[in-house]
């Protein structure tokens, strides 16, 4: 039974959620879908369920243990390659999802006389991890959103007082995932060098989506297998579930013996892995897809007179709350399944309407939407 006293804060804090107009519930999914990642339309694609369906009469439905025990069967393995393989790096690590990668894959490499520098708008998962480097002994510096002076700034600073061989270690989104801004690579990789820093990039929002093959916004910006750490996930462009690191087989040696979330973990079930590689394969072999889904963001960008950017991300900034829950609601009334993304998960202020475009949507789909959206925007 909740104790009294601690039933009346629950209560309390419902009702001054409610009041700021950020309750949240988990809603069923209706109408057209313009607010999942599932970009490349593959989600449901029945070549997927195939290979899903194939992998479990083979391996079984689940792993039955984590990857350092028993839980590891021969498509682990082929995944990782093929990520490797794809990504332009040495070596792969599979993790549960991209929470776990990023939150357990910082602390693994940050500690006491260490330092992490942070994008101030990188997801949450990233967050996390810095705070739980920080808990290591590691300093934590958050650099102005995009700012590669602010950053160079702070790693000098650092840098003057470190003692030799300490890490610094840079953080950032590839496709920031609430504003669909992307970071530039090329400089990144410059300034950590000329700092003596690691980079790591999370491409949850960029792996399937951009890039000649699709491998994400290093290749796009012709930095392909230079970063030395490479997160993406396997449940958003390319229809399944997981993440996972590629690196150099050092790298990924430390992390199989160091990251908590990998090494506690039950391994990812062999019909996860079996969808993956297949998504993976589509997402290679149909360019259309990927092609598709920038354009049909393109286009609503250029009925909201917003400028162009490379990802299938599209915000509509609103302010407050109460109002982008009232826009999104009028939306859902049309038929749009359109969710209002407030704080927390965005600075205060700046409560917004998160749209995506995928391979799945119609041309008519994303007409009537920009008419609805520019009308509902027009009556706030």
């Amino acid at each position: 039974m909740i104790p009294p006293s601690w039933r009346a804060r629950l209560q309390q804090s419902a009702e001054a959620r409610r009041a700021l107009g950020r309750d949240r519930a988990i809603h069923p999914p209706s109408g057209v879908d313009v607010c999942s990642n599932d970009y490349l339309g593959l989600r449901r694609d029945p070549r997927l369920a195939e290979a899903a369906a194939q992998a479990s009469r083979k391996h079984g439905a689940g792993a039955g243990a984590a990857r350092l025990l028993r839980g590891t069967c021969g498509l682990h393995e082929e995944l990782e390659a093929t990520l490797a393989q794809w990504k332009g790096t040495e070596a792969c690590l599979l993790f549960n999802t991209g929470y776990q990668a990023n939150a357990t894959l910082i602390p693994a490499l940050a500690g006491r006389g260490d330092a992490v520098f942070s994008d101030a708008l990188n997801h949450a998962s990233l967050v996390d991890g810095c705070r739980m480097a920080r808990g290591n002994g590691a300093q934590v510096g958050i650099y102005r959103h995009l700012d590669l002076d602010d950053l160079a700034g702070q790693l000098a600073a650092w840098r003057a007082g470190a003692s030799a061989g300490a890490l610094a270690l840079v953080a950032t989104d590839a496709v920031f995932s609430m504003d669909g801004d992307t970071a530039h690579l090329p400089a990144l990789l410059d300034l950590c060098e000329e700092h003596g820093a690691l980079l790591l990039i999370d491409e949850a929002h960029a792996t399937g989506l951009l890039g000649s093959d699709g491998a994400g916004l290093a290749q796009l910006q012709g930095v392909h297998g230079r970063v030395p750490l490479v997160m993406g996930t396997l449940g958003k462009a390319l229809g399944s579930f997981g993440a996972f690191v590629c690196c150099d087989g050092l790298l990924r040696d430390h992390l199989l013996n160091r990251a908590r979330g990998f090494i506690f973990s039950t391994a990812l079930p062999p019909p996860v892995l079996g969808a993956a590689l297949e998504g993976i394969r589509l997402a290679r072999a149909e360019p259309w897809r990927r092609e598709r889904a920038l354009a049909l963001a393109d286009r609503l960008r250029e009925a909201l007179g917003d400028p162009h950017r490379p990802s299938a991300i599209v915000p509509v900034p609103v302010g407050p709350d109460a109002e982008a829950v009232r826009i999104a609601q009028t939306l859902q009334g049309r038929g749009f399944d359109v969710r209002a993304i407030r704080p927390p998960t965005v600075p205060e202020g700046s409560a917004r309407l998160r749209i995506t475009t995928g391979a799945h949507l119609s041309d008519a789909d994303m007409a009537a939407l920009a008419a609805s959206l520019l009308e509902a925007l027009h009556k706030a």
